[in-house]
């Protein structure tokens, strides 16, 4: 090994403990009573405890939490990609007025900060009795997943020839079937990247979860916000809660690892 080689290892190394230091440290205040979180930084805990994981999944107010947040993303998910479908196909396949606007107008909606449609939604939801259900931050997501889901599928959509739609016409197929049987795993690795980002963008996102919930529907985040007693902050419980809220997004990464790279050599990401 030349030292180009031996410096470029030791600098991935330090990259690697760099970016493995905030989870080590989030895992390490999880195992340790909050009495010795206050007493002072100890790079491991003296006496090892679990109370914090166990009240996490004995108090329905914390694992409630998890259910209704991975309820309302997988909803999101699944939502977001069945209209994105439709929609970058007739953006990559048809030539029509407006087009270019159109898919600008939803691309500023993307752009647009959750703060903006919290009142409106709030509003609305509360007139018509989707306040306080997974539905509602569900719904209230697609606003800014459905453009996202577009803009990549798009350009996945538009790399495919268009002689396989008239192949399969010539050959008999109606269109539903052309599309779910042999366009959409031509675009395997867009759909993947496209629910990816869905699942991502709503299982992170906060205001628009924390405004359009009270009590039935809430998400683990907004309970995560709300560890301050008269006793202080529980730093080992609030610790616990957020190992366990990065392992379903990282069960995500690990599933879709591949269609990610695809994703970044071939679509729009």
């Amino acid at each position: 090994m030349n030292q180009s080689s031996r410096t470029g290892t030791l600098v991935m190394v330090v990259y690697l403990i760099f970016l493995m230091l905030p989870i080590y440290w989030l895992v390490n205040m999880s195992l340790k009573t909050n009495f010795e979180i206050n007493s002072g930084v100890t790079l491991w805990p003296n006496d090892i405890t679990f109370e914090h994981y166990i009240k996490i999944f004995t108090d329905s107010s914390w694992y409630s939490g998890y259910i209704n947040s991975l309820t309302y993303v997988v909803l999101n998910t699944i939502i977001s990609i069945s209209l994105a479908l439709p929609a970058a196909y007739a953006f990559s396949r048809y030539s029509f007025i407006g087009e270019k606007h159109l898919f600008f107008w939803l691309l500023s909606n993307r752009m647009a900060p959750p703060a903006v449609f919290a009142l409106p939604f709030f509003n609305l939801y509360s007139a018509i009795g989707l306040f306080d259900t997974p539905w509602a931050v569900a719904l209230a997501h697609c606003l800014f997943n459905v453009p996202l889901a577009v803009w990549i599928l798009e350009g996945f959509m538009s790399g495919v020839p268009r002689e396989i739609d008239e192949t399969a016409a010539i050959d008999g197929y109606s269109f539903p079937r052309f599309f779910v049987k042999i366009f959409m795993p031509l675009i395997a690795s867009g759909i993947g990247v496209a629910a990816f980002f869905c699942f991502m963008f709503s299982w992170v996102e906060l205001l628009l979860a924390r405004t359009l919930t009270a009590t039935n529907a809430k998400p683990i985040a907004v309970t995560m916000t709300r560890t301050v007693s008269a006793a202080g902050m529980d730093w080992g419980l609030l610790a616990a809660a957020g190992v366990l809220t990065i392992i379903p997004g990282a069960l995500v990464i690990w599933f879709v690892r591949n269609y990610i790279a695809k994703g970044f050599a071939l679509g729009r990401v």
